[in-house]
């Protein structure tokens, strides 16, 4: 059986991660698939990261949506978490992106139900889903301190105290970090290595 991989994206993305995802998945027969949160639409196209003056961004189009797998239990475009085999988050801005619930929130709108915290969120409450976060990636948790409680991390600098705040233990010893089911990466850099750890793992 093919084995299934989610890679949230948006915005601000890393391309070179991407492309190294889509690599390393591909030559180890791992179907790779990149939702993100649509807001009803078939797809969308996300703008990647440019921080050098004089660079062309670049854009992906992803057209699976992350709202799929919160429809009704007898929609026909409902997707069931359980049949994928790891979800990653990708590096760089794109988790506070998704953890964005609308220009208008209620008052009941509260960033832990966003469809990709939630998402995520619930894939950690399954030990038989790899989980994978790269750089800023842990971001899509802090909404959902109880979740890294305790958890053996690495994360980019910037983020740090937020993911200590959070409960989480930062091993700043290493540049990857694999704690049972949670894979975690320091930067995008190493998006080779956690990509084909998590090959490793599911595989």
């Amino acid at each position: 059986m093919v084995k299934k991989v989610i890679v949230l994206v948006e915005s601000q993305y890393i391309p070179s991660e991407i492309r190294d995802y889509q690599d390393v998945f591909a030559n180890a027969g791992v179907d790779m698939q990149l939702f993100s949160r649509l807001w009803g639409n078939r797809s969308a196209t996300f703008v990647s990261e440019v921080e050098e003056a004089g660079r062309t961004p670049q854009t992906i189009v992803v057209s699976n949506a992350v709202e799929r797998f919160f429809l009704p239990n007898n929609h026909p475009d409902r997707l069931e978490l359980s049949s994928y085999n790891a979800i990653l988050m990708s590096a760089n801005y794109t988790s506070v992106r998704l953890r964005h619930w609308g220009e208008k929130p209620g008052e009941d709108d509260r960033p832990e139900d966003t469809p990709a915290v939630k998402l995520f969120a619930n894939a950690m409450e399954d030990e038989k889903i790899v989980k994978g976060a790269l750089c800023h990636g842990l971001w899509i948790l802090c909404p959902r301190p109880d979740l890294m409680r305790g958890r053996r991390v690495i994360c980019h600098p910037v983020v740090y105290a937020d993911i200590v705040n959070a409960g989480a233990h930062v091993d700043l010893t290493k540049t990857l970090v694999v704690d049972k089911d949670l894979v975690t990466g320091k930067s995008y850099k190493e998006a080779r290595q956690l990509a084909e750890q998590i090959v490793s793992m599911i595989v």
